[in-house]
Formats: C-alpha cells, structure tokens, sequence
C-alpha cells in the first residue's frame, strides 16, 4: 500500500532542500536559487540548481531533476516508499503502518531486504564461529590471511557451508519465503525442480554494510577452485553495486585528508588491520562515475592501490581519469617487491607501507614513467613514440595551469624544448576538439528528431506533435489559467489527443491533481513517475520559464497541433473518401491563410 498524498506532502513540508542537498552538494547562493556542481554527473562548471521557494532541484547539465523525494531516490538508490520514509525518519515523522506493505517490481521493500540481510549475516557468521561448520573459514582467514578474531568480528566475516538449503531452511523458519529470498539475492531458483537454493556456498563471506550501518548485500570467496572465485549480490531493492564501497561505513569517520582505494576486500581489510582505516574498495566491479562521486563526498585526495600486474595498472588509469573528473587528488601508489598490499604489509609492515603512502605519485608522474619504461630515448623512433604517448597524456588534462607544469616535466625528462611538445599537445587538442564538436552536432541532429530517447521512445514517430506536446504540458504545468480552461471545457483537449504514452500520462497526472483538493503539487508526480521520468518533467517546465512567449495564443497553436496529428493519424486508417475530404480541407485552409496574407 502507498503512503497517502497528505503524509507526502507534510514529508515534504518537513523537509529543507536546501540543508538536505548541502549535506551532498556544496551550493552557492545565486539570485533567489543555489548553485554547485551536479552529484548526478561529473562536470567542472556547476550547472545543478536548487530552487528553496519551490522545493525542487533541476540540472542544466544532465537534466535531471525534480523534489526533495527525486534527490533522495537518485542519490541513495531507493524507489519512491523508502524515499519518502528515508525523508520521514529523518523529520522525525512516525510512519502509517500501510507504509509497512510490500511494494516495488519484486513485491518486497527495501525494509524487507535489509531485515533479510541482518538474519543472513547473523548465520554465516554463526557458522564461521561454528567448530565444525566453519573450520575451513577459519582457517582462511585465521591462518592463511592472518586475521585475528577481532578483525573478523569488527567486520562482520562469515561462512556459507557447502549446502544448498541451510541459509533458505533458516530462512524459512524465521517467516521469509522463497520470492522474498530470491529478490534479496540470498538463494535462487533451480531451473530443473523448481525448488529454492542457497545463492552463495562453500564461501568466506564479506558482508557490504552502507554508510548508515545498514547490511545492504554480501561478497563471497569460494574455497575451492569452482568460478566465480568472488560472487557478489547483484542488485537489489536495497543495493546497486555501481553506488556501494566496501567499508565505507568505517572510512567515512576518518578520511576528511585522503582514502586508499584498494582492489579487493582482503587488501582492505588488512589495511584497516594495519590502522589504516580509510581504505576502501569497489564490489567486483570497475570503479563508476558514482563511486567517483561519493569519494568526492568524503575526500578530495585519493590514493590508487591496484595489484601491480597490467590488469591492475590498466584499472588504475581508468580509476585514475574517472575520479580526475568530478576534481579529485588522484596519486597512484607503487608497491615494488608485493603484488598488493595486503602482501606488501605482511613482508615489509605497516610503518614501511606508511612510508611508500607518502611518495605515492600524481597520475602524471605514474603514467609517463610506464611510457618512459616501454621505450629506450636514445634510439630516435623510440624517443618520437615516447613524446607522441606523453604528449597525448598532457593533453587529457583540462587545467592549462596543469598542463604548462607537465609540460615543464616532460621536457626535463625527454630532452626537448617546452614549445615543441607544446605545439604537439596543442595540435592533438584541436582534433580532439573538432572530433568533440562533430560528436555534439550528430548527437543534437538526433536530439532534434527524438532518436535515442529513452523516457519518450514515442516522440521519434512525429517529432512536430511531440513538440506540441512539450508546450502544453509546460505552460499547464506553470499557469493555473490553462489547467481551468482544460478542465471547464473551454479548450477541448483530451488524453487520447497526445500521441507519446509519457506525455499522455503527465497530462492525465497534471489534470488529476488539479481537480483535487490539494491541487497540483510536484512531489505527488514520483508516486507514477520515475526518477529520471520526474527530471524530463522538470526540463519541460523549465524550459517553458525561459520563453518569453507563454500567451493563449501559443497554448491554442499547440493545440490545435495536437487536433491536428490526431485526426492524421485517424484519417490513415480510415476510408478513402474521408482521406480525400481531410486532404480537400488542408488545401482550403492554405489557400485561406495565403488570402489572409494579401
């Protein structure tokens, strides 16, 4: 069951974007609005706006948009209930009980899950501490990682014995069905019987706790030498693995200077054993423009720390650029005699390893001299291959001030004036930006034609009423005027007169709550609308605020646009005489516009 309009209003009411976003997004007052650089994209120039009068938020940049309620559901991953009951909780507002019901695609709520999640992280770690279940976890952790038993219990460890019902059977017991299980990722299904197994078996396990202490998913090694060696929860109502860091829930209480971000959960784990307890990691996965963001939210320095082979210095640059471009510090930490630091730790020791954090080296520093390795200077072809990789390198770098100070850098290393490598830099930059520019230009002649939407696939069909379509939503959403000439009948405009499925339902939403009591209130939008749905709703009206032409006049021309693609699409499937008699009356009233003129 939903929560009701009134409880979402005052959640709403209760709640100041301005404080809320603050605590994600550094604003700067701008007029009556707040600006800062969009948490939903990385951007160097800020192009996300707050509006405190109207409680809503709008990015010029990514378009994303919408209420307090849309900012919670993008920022934290949560579907609009938990949204709203995240904002509640956190007003210190007591929830209905009907907000307790089940809801989502899977049916189960993100409350569900975490309480699945608790239960299981209890058993697996009831069985590690089990003689005979977890000896084999034990000793992985105890004798071949070197964990004390304070480390194991500080971060939760566990064991899921090799069986495929215990986990599901303890489960059940404790009132959890099959699908609820399933859409937690804690068993799956057998294709064969039809019968519920256990999702991870014979593994260590590493459950992921979010920053608010919640146990949102687990990791899980396997002792033997099946595949996956790592298993991960995929998603979930209460995880996304692109917006998690494993150990953040501890990270984030010391990392205001810097974090390590290491590759795996066992480097992490023997860093914080070692006192370095601002290390974190991603979940199997390659470090997103999310992750990006959240370093972003706790640190501005942060140290790379992959295994030292080509696979883990390829990551390390990607890492590298990702985390360079919502304006991090990014240095890149060089281990020599171990492969990763858990290994570095256990043969050298922490002080030793303290030591090498503090010559860890800027990406420049760390990328030319993996150039410099590859290429013998003395021989000339070589020297030209080397100066065309550095010269490429320097040009990624958006700061003319940073790229004067490595240009500086790359003459001393490679024995060549500064004017001639900054020619070179130069010239790849003007191609990269024509390559940049033409990109822009076939991306907006798309955009033009609606191809490629993915919010309104329908607009592509006939990109004139899609138009149309755009106005009169837009001067409906801002003018009271135009909602009361639809609803009194004065313009004649119907849901069946939109061609797009998404532009119909906002009109139908737009004139449902207009006919209610509490009339048109944004924030009831997310109850139908997703996220990014809400975000195209708010371009539409902002959009629509920057025309200085919003008269009746407009409203009247678009609508009769919309009349008119109608009764298009209607004359194609009709008769031919009704096709005749349509095209009869467009002649004659071109003809009588052509009159009107002279």
């Amino acid at each position: 069951m939903r929560f009701s309009e009134n409880f979402i209003q005052e959640v709403v009411d209760r709640t100041d974007i301005e404080e809320l976003i603050g605590r994600y997004v550094e604003l700067k007052r701008s007029g009556a609005n707040l600006v800062g650089r969009c948490p939903f994209h990385s951007e160097k120039t800020p192009s996300f706006s707050v509006s405190p009068t109207k409680k809503m938020f709008f990015c010029f940049g990514c378009h994303a948009g919408g209420t307090v309620i849309t900012f919670v559901q993008k920022a934290e991953n949560l579907d609009f209930p938990d949204a709203v009951e995240y904002l509640a909780n956190r007003a210190g507002l007591p929830l209905p009980k009907e907000s307790e019901q089940n809801y989502g695609n899977t049916g189960v709520s993100r409350k569900r899950v975490l309480e699945m999640n608790l239960e299981a992280a209890k058993f697996f770690r009831a069985c590690l501490f089990d003689s005979q279940l977890g000896a084999e976890g034990m000793k992985y952790f105890h004798e071949d990682r070197g964990l004390s038993v304070a480390t194991v219990k500080h971060f939760g460890l566990g064991f899921a014995p090799n069986s495929f019902n215990l986990l599901t059977d303890h489960m059940h017991r404790l009132g959890y069905t099959d699908e609820e299980l399933i859409a937690a990722c804690l068993c799956g299904k057998s294709q064969k019987t039809g019968r519920a197994y256990d999702y991870f078996r014979n593994r260590v396990m590493f459950p992921i706790i979010d920053p608010s202490g919640n146990v949102v998913a687990f990791g899980g090694r396997v002792m033997d030498d099946s595949k996956p060696k790592y298993l991960n929860s995929a998603d979930t109502p209460a995880f996304k693995k692109s917006k998690q860091l494993f150990a953040l829930n501890f990270a984030k209480n010391c990392c205001a200077e810097k974090m390590i971000l290491c590759e795996g959960y066992m480097d992490v784990i023997a860093l914080h054993a070692a006192g370095f307890e601002y290390a974190v990691a991603t979940l199997g996965t390659a470090i997103t423009p999310e992750h990006a963001r959240i370093f972003s939210k706790y640190t501005q320095k942060v140290i790379i720390s992959y295994d030292s082979d080509d696979a883990g210095q390829n990551a390390a640059n990607k890492a590298m650029k990702i985390l360079g471009e919502v304006g991090m510090d990014v240095r890149v930490l060089k281990l020599s005699g171990a492969k990763d630091p858990d290994e570095y730790i256990k043969q050298f020791g922490a002080e030793k390893f303290r030591q090498v954090l503090e010559q860890s080296k800027t990406g420049f520093d760390h990328k030319s001299e993996r150039i410099l390795s590859k290429y013998d200077l003395s021989v000339g072809s070589d020297k030209i291959k080397a100066s065309g990789e550095i010269c490429a390198l320097i040009a990624e770098y958006w700061s003319a001030v940073e790229r004067e100070v490595y240009l500086s850098q790359a003459s001393t290393l490679l024995g060549l004036p500064v004017e001639v490598l900054k020619n070179s830099v130069e010239q790849i930059r003007r191609k990269q930006a024509r390559a940049y520019e033409a990109k822009q230009s076939r991306e907006a002649q798309a955009s033009v034609k609606n191809f490629g939407d993915r919010i309104n696939p329908d607009a592509a069909k006939d990109p004139r009423a899609a138009s149309a379509e755009e106005t009169v939503l837009g001067l409906l959403l801002i003018f009271e005027e135009y909602r009361n000439s639809v609803d009194s009948g004065e313009t004649e405009l119907t849901e069946v007169d939109f061609v797009t499925d998404f532009h119909r339902r906002v009109f139908a939403a737009i004139m449902r709550m207009h006919r209610s009591e509490g009339g048109l209130r944004h924030e009831l939008f997310g109850m139908e609308f997703s996220p990014d749905e809400m975000g195209r709703i708010e371009k539409t009206e902002v959009a629509r605020q920057q025309l200085s032409k919003n008269g009746p006049e407009v409203f009247r021309s678009a609508v009769r646009v919309l009349k008119d693609a109608r009764k298009q699409e209607s004359v194609k499937s009709g008769s031919l005489d009704e096709r005749i008699a349509y095209l009869r009356e467009k002649q004659a009233k071109l003809h009588k516009g052509k009159a009107d003129q002279k």
